[in-house]
């Protein structure tokens, strides 16, 4: 099966509304083996929605379409498709019944256009709005290709489509094929080095499939196979993995869609009861807030210290005022003291700090980007590092943070 999706609304092509529908769509067309081959987007206008269906319909099995469902004058969708199809637009009773019964309740007066909510496309099957009143359908077509129609909002799409579109889909099409999809997360490494090193994998990729992806902190990979079922794609991905963990295994911090490097940190400290403390300069308490932003994080994560001025990192640390007058606060010296002062201060088992120059200006000589990251270990002498990035404060901070955390990772995966 090839499948395509294709979004209406011109509220979407002038970006008043981000299209959220399609990934939805693909992502479960993919978990029931329909590949999506192509994405569209087509604004509220009925010729150029004909002209994008048409070539939806000679090169797809199956066109799904998402918006232009409502009542307004501007929702042509089921009225468009109905006349590509040659069919009249015909009355769900149910529905119906269920936007006369809403305005009876509601007191309002139910005009002609809130009937077309109730209308679809003849010869089709009537999807149910659970949570609105603009019905779907989906059409088998005898000679081409079939069409489901959805309505645009998420809060009725996603429903609609899990308990009324998805079965009859399943239902209608055999499966031919399994798709299963794992996400490799990368930090420290980038696109173009992680591409590098994979080059042969990519350049010569049939299944698994290898697509990477940029993103401001980190690199991801998502591989796709396709397999008689589900356990043979499994195995594909897992022979895939290996080969890419040989290579860049020292930079997979972790797998899927949702995952965070935070998640993973935080984890693995909450499985191993090792406590966290940090004490943040230039990042300002972004580390301690990351932490938190993880459900659980209470166990092994006290609180921590802003000393963002010199006379904080005195009076609350303990910094002597020494090291600041004679290394400056943007040296591997006042790491240290900070990553073990406030370690020893909560009596956790690590202490991270941040210090450095976010920017724009420089600061005791040291230009944006400057950054040293202190860790404290207990029993062990507190280290730093020193980094060098670019680029805007707020993404100079969040780097330094992702640091942080890799750091920690990266000893904990030793520690294994």
């Amino acid at each position: 099966m090839q499948a395509e999706i294709i979004a209406v609304g011109t509220e979407i092509l002038l970006g008043q509304v981000v299209d959220t529908n399609s990934a939805f769509i693909a992502r479960e067309l993919a978990e029931a083996g329909i590949e999506v081959y192509y994405h569209s987007l087509v604004g509220d206008n009925a010729d150029r929605l004909t002209a994008v269906l048409e070539r939806a319909r000679s090169r797809s099995d199956l066109v799904i379409i998402s918006g232009g469902l409502g009542p307004t004058k501007d929702d042509l969708t089921k009225q468009t498709v109905a006349q590509l199809l040659g069919v009249k637009l015909v009355e769900d009773e149910v529905a119906m019944a269920k936007i006369q019964h809403h305005f009876a309740v509601t007191g309002r007066k139910l005009t002609p256009n809130n009937r077309l909510q109730a209308l679809y496309p003849a010869g089709s099957q009537s999807l149910k709005n659970t949570t609105g009143m603009a019905v779907g359908a989906f059409y088998q077509s005898p000679n081409g290709a079939d069409m489901m129609l959805l309505p645009g909002p998420p809060s009725e799409l996603e429903p609609m489509f899990l308990k009324e579109a998805l079965p009859r889909l399943k239902q209608a099409y055999q499966r031919q094929e399994y798709l299963v999809s794992r996400v490799l997360r990368f930090f420290g490494i980038g696109e173009s080095q992680l591409v590098t090193e994979l080059g042969d994998l990519i350049a010569n990729q049939t299944n698994p499939t290898i697509a990477p992806y940029a993103k401001e902190t980190e690199v991801t990979l998502r591989l796709t196979a396709s397999a008689e079922n589900e356990a043979a794609g499994e195995r594909l991905l897992d022979d895939m993995i290996a080969t890419i963990k040989d290579r860049v295994g020292d930079y997979l911090y972790g797998y899927g869609d949702d995952n965070t490097l935070a998640q993973v940190v935080v984890n693995e400290l909450i499985a191993r009861h090792l406590t966290i403390t940090a004490a943040e300069s230039l990042t300002a308490g972004e580390f301690q807030s990351t932490l938190g932003d993880v459900p659980g994080v209470s166990a092994i994560f006290p609180g921590g210290f802003v000393t963002y001025a010199n006379e904080a990192k005195h009076a609350l640390l303990g910094v002597p005022e020494k090291t600041i007058a004679e290394q400056g606060v943007v040296s591997e010296a006042t790491a240290k003291e900070m990553a073990e002062r406030s370690r020893q201060k909560l009596d956790t088992d690590f202490g991270l700090s941040f210090t450095g120059v976010a920017g724009p200006d420089a600061l005791e000589g040291q230009p944006a980007g400057t950054v040293w990251v202190g860790l404290a270990q207990r029993g062990q002498a507190p280290r730093a590092q020193l980094i060098r990035l670019a680029g805007t404060r707020a993404k100079i901070r969040e780097r330094t943070v992702m640091t942080g955390l890799d750091w920690i990772r990266r000893i904990l995966r030793d520690k294994k």
